[in-house]
């Protein structure tokens, strides 16, 4: 809310579409108004387009100017606007004389809305001589009876005694009385903020004399604007404004407390003020109903938290209120900011809040549930791992919801446990008896499987390996499962009247075919074999209904998890011959899981899983078994491998990543610390002529300007050579992206010793870029040079071309030399940005995205992590596999890399290589949702590749 104009732009849709001045005045005298419209816009667009085209002037005067059709006023005084309006000495043109005339008749027109319109031109105009006569008819319309006029004569006022003083010398004194006397809360507005502009010490006593909470409330924002820019200036009346906005803060209306609560965030760093502030910022996140405004109240409570640390941690219970919005990401970010003012005064409340509100989604049907459930899951995870003191209590609530959560959520709970057991050894037993409670109910292999990995890993004492084998053994059921499976199935099967026999080992078979039926029409019918296998199977999927989780999940055809479940049982053997010296015992429980073994492969070379067993998993099961049937050799060996490099493998895990996370802490640290000999900028100190104001520097940083000085050196490796040295015009263009459009920069030199007569750069665009405007023509003299700009609008990520020639005319007039041009690519590095996401956000992301292109690898480098290293600087992605895992010797490298576009694009890369005897062999893998930025990414693959293997010349 300014005083500052505002101006129209005019876009020309169709460059081809063009007229000469003789149709344009043929148009203009004889033309229907329709005509004389378009000719109008056609006009506009031409001189936006740096064509001034000066001899329409007097048709347009004679023609346009005395029409009262409105659209054609309307774009008369876009033309007035725009047009040239002084002659070559500086003084006015003539023919402005009969404009003035116009424009005098319009402000005393009859019709309110002509006279408010011809105001707001003249709040454009910056001309002293134009605007002089005018003055007299802008001074009676601040009396007119409709306030629209009035509104608008304020701000013509206001620019016209900006433009030059002489003219309304008066004016602050002629805005001052009318606001005095005014009733309009738009007029009112409007003058108060031209009076802050133009008589600071009039405003003062405006504010002063006018009670402040009973004002509407755009004078009320106005007031807020005004003291906001001034307590910059006068620190003395700081106590008189902070009082003047904390009776603002309880107005009823959202625009007022909203910008009454930013103004005193910025004014006063005290304790008290901080937390009204943010007090003021979460009841609008929790009112509004606008899911946009839910989230800048809660990015302004969280700028306040940035950079007032300490002051709101008092306040986590309050912004946990604005989780009853149904949007998830006015959720997530209200338990992101929670997240960051959790402390071990707060932590228990704010647990007791996400258990409350995890409990809550027992009892909803909302369409996000379980991502909501995910999203509390991964909060109270967090919360745990900080603090000790609730991990305990948090582990019981989350196994005891372990069986009704989604596979996602989980699979999270399964992980948070993880990290729990191996950070506090003190609560090792009692996670491990509740999580071998838990495991009854739960339905998801992958859950399963994390269960098991932690039972093997941390089951130590001997009452504790003693129970998770019982609940092992209870869950697979009856062995042999082949057998059973059998019997069971036979059993049904006999019940429908199939017949059987008995095969040579004593097993029983059911025959191809059955006997004769009945049908209900009284005609017989057989069943053939397909028919029985259909039976076999559906009597198979009835009965897994009610088997057991594990031993269901292992007919279902999930082997990795039996390969996990035999890896488990021989660690719990393991540990066993370690804590107890009963022989017995021991050798029952090698022979049991032998035997669960053994029947599991059995059962998956059958026809009652509903996959066979996969080759890495019936390997896995049998080195098992081996490892079990092996009396004391290589017993150190396999001590090591399955007690020891696993646990170390994940202990390495959690290393980087609260490496990771202290780093980031560090980072984010280090760029809000100052250097000790930083100079000291004190806000109270500018000279009054150069005042520092909050709004200024947030629409500098809104403007992308970071305040650092460009480096001109780099410029020079975005040149770009567009013709070659013996054309006759040379052409190089400087390329410089900015976060949506490509700007070139274009140098051109005329090589010639003649002058180049209307020269024209024109470009055109493959891809997703777009010319938004267009070099204009000019003469270059003999060894001239020039420079033209042009700038291209960027909508996505994917590869862009921009082409072009330069058009200029021949020694005939009919005749045009055209000089073709380089192409110019778009570098979409400029746009893309490396980024962080979890594992099962990746992997929902690769299995979610459909675009896909795999690049074959083959490299000269001397390391797998040297390659990595080149891949990561070429394509701006950033390594989501732990550092500390890939070592500078290793043989086979598997990494998972992840970048985001300017544009909300997400890239997802798979790197698989192997060190050979030929060098570094593999491929590439990218996902993306478009296919643009996944065949963008993979020629920046290949590039990389081209560049590491260029050829070696050894003899000629």
């Amino acid at each position: 809310m300014s005083a500052d104009v505002a101006y129209t732009l005019v876009f020309e849709p169709n460059e081809a579409s063009k007229y000469s001045i003789n149709d344009f005045k043929n148009l203009l005298e004889k033309g229907t108004v329709e005509k004389k419209i378009e000719a109008m816009k056609q006009i506009l667009i031409t001189m936006l387009n740096s064509d001034p085209m000066p001899g329409l002037l007097m048709h347009i005067i004679r023609y346009i100017m005395p029409s009262r059709d409105k659209e054609l006023k309307k774009l008369l005084y876009f033309y007035w606007e725009i047009c040239p309006k002084l002659e070559a000495d500086g003084k006015l043109k003539h023919e402005m004389i009969l404009v003035c005339n116009a424009i005098q008749h319009d402000l005393q027109h009859p019709n309110e809305y002509i006279r408010g319109s011809t105001l707001r031109f003249l709040s454009k105009l910056k001309e002293p001589e134009l605007l002089e006569p005018l003055v007299p008819s802008c001074r009676q319309c601040l009396e007119h009876r409709h306030a629209y006029v009035r509104k608008n004569a304020v701000f013509a006022i206001y620019s016209i005694y900006k433009v030059s003083e002489h003219l309304i010398p008066d004016a602050p004194e002629l805005i001052s009385e009318f606001l005095t006397v005014e009733s309009d809360a738009t007029c009112k507005r409007n003058a108060f903020v031209c009076l802050g502009q133009l008589d600071r010490e009039a405003s003062l006593r405006y504010i002063q004399s006018q009670p402040v909470q009973l004002l509407d409330p755009l004078i009320q924002l106005a007031f807020i604007e005004f003291i906001r820019k001034d307590a910059v200036i006068a620190t003395d009346l700081k106590p008189q404004y902070l009082s003047i906005i904390s009776i603002l803060l309880d107005s009823s209306h959202n625009e007022v407390v909203y910008e009454a609560a930013t103004t005193l965030s910025v004014l006063s760093n005290s304790q008290v003020a901080i937390s009204s502030a943010a007090s003021k910022f979460i009841d609008l996140a929790i009112k509004e109903p606008d899911n946009n405004v839910k989230l800048i109240a809660l990015e302004r409570v969280n700028e306040i938290h940035e950079k007032n640390e300490g002051m709101l941690d008092d306040m986590t219970l309050d912004i946990l209120r604005v989780l009853s919005a149904p949007s998830m990401d006015v959720r997530k970010k209200a338990i992101d900011i929670t997240l960051s003012l959790v402390s071990s005064k707060n932590v228990d409340d704010t647990v007791k809040l996400l258990k409350k509100e995890l409990l809550k989604t027992n009892n909803s049907n909302e369409e996000k549930l379980s991502e909501y459930r995910q999203l509390l899951i991964s909060a109270i995870h967090s919360c745990a791992i900080k603090f000790h003191e609730v991990a305990a209590s948090v582990v019981d609530l989350l196994l005891d919801f372990i069986g009704e959560l989604n596979t996602g959520a989980a699979a999270d709970v399964i992980v948070f446990v993880k990290q729990v057991v191996e950070k506090f050894p003190d609560l090792r037993s009692d996670i491990i008896e509740r999580l071998v409670a838990s495991l009854k109910i739960v339905k998801s292999g992958k859950v399963y499987r994390g269960s098991l990995w932690i039972i093997g890993e941390y089951c130590i004492d001997e009452k504790d390996i003693q129970t998770a084998w019982k609940t092992i053994r209870a869950s697979i059921g009856e062995i042999p499962i082949l057998e059973s499976e059998r019997r069971n199935n036979g059993e049904e099967l006999q019940e429908e009247g199939g017949e059987e026999e008995v095969s040579t080992n004593g097993e029983k078979q059911t025959n191809g075919r059955s006997g004769p039926k009945i049908l209900a029409d009284g005609t017989y019918a057989t069943e053939n074999a397909l028919n029985e296998t259909k039976k076999l199977t559906d009597a198979t999927t009835a009965s897994n209904v009610s088997k057991t989780p594990l031993r269901a999940l292992i007919l279902e055809g999930d082997f990795y998890l039996a390969s996990v479940l035999s890896s488990t049982l021989v660690k719990l053997v393991l540990r066993l011959s370690k804590v107890s010296t009963k022989k017995e015992l021991l050798n029952a429980l090698k022979a049991e899981a032998m035997l669960m073994m053994v029947s599991i492969l059995r059962v998956g070379e059958s026809q009652y899983a509903k996959k066979k067993i996969d080759e890495d998993s019936a390997e896995r099961i049998f080195s098992c078994v081996r490892f079990l049937s092996e009396d004391e050799k290589d017993e150190s060996l396999i001590d090591e491998a399955f007690l020891e490099d696993t646990k170390k493998a994940f202990k390495k895990q959690l290393e980087v990543q609260a490496k990771k996370e202290k780093e980031q802490q560090l980072a984010s640290l280090h760029t809000k610390a100052e250097q000790v000999d930083d100079a000291i900028k004190f806000r109270q100190l500018p000279s009054k002529d150069q005042p520092v104001d909050v709004d200024d520097q947030d629409l500098t940083l809104a403007a992308g300007s970071s305040g650092k000085k460009e480096d001109l050196s780099s410029r020079l490796k975005k040149i770009t050579q567009l013709t070659g040295f013996s054309d006759p015009v040379y052409a190089e263009a400087y390329v410089k992206s900015h976060q949506f459009v490509v700007t070139l920069d274009v140098l051109l030199v005329n090589q010639t010793t003649d002058t180049l007569r209307n020269l024209t750069v024109e470009f055109a665009t493959l891809g997703d870029l777009k010319v938004v405007d267009k070099p204009t023509s000019h003469n270059i003299g003999p060894h001239g040079f020039h420079r033209v700009s042009t700038t291209i609008k960027v909508t996505s990520a994917d590869t862009g071309v921009i082409f072009g020639n330069i058009v200029y005319d021949g020694q005939h007039a009919d005749e045009s030399t055209i000089v073709i041009l380089s192409d110019v690519h778009v570098d979409i590095m400029d746009y893309i940005n490396p980024a962080t996401c979890s594992e099962a956000q990746f992997r929902k992301m690769w299995n979610e995205f459909e675009w896909e292109n795999k690049i074959s690898v083959k490299s000269n480098l001397p390391t797998l992590k040297a390659y990595l290293d080149d891949l990561l600087e070429g394509t701006n992605m950033n390594n989501l596999t732990p550092g500390a895992i890939i070592g500078e010797d290793c043989k086979f490298l598997s990494a998972n890399l992840y970048s985001k576009s300017s544009f909300g694009e997400d890239a997802l890369a798979n790197l698989c290589i192997e060190q050979s005897a030929n060098g570094i062999v593999g491929h590439v893998r990218i996902r993306s949702k478009g296919q643009g930025l996944a065949l963008s990414l993979g020629d920046k693959v290949a590039a990389i590749a081209r560049k590491n293997n260029k050829a070696i010349v050894g003899h000629v």
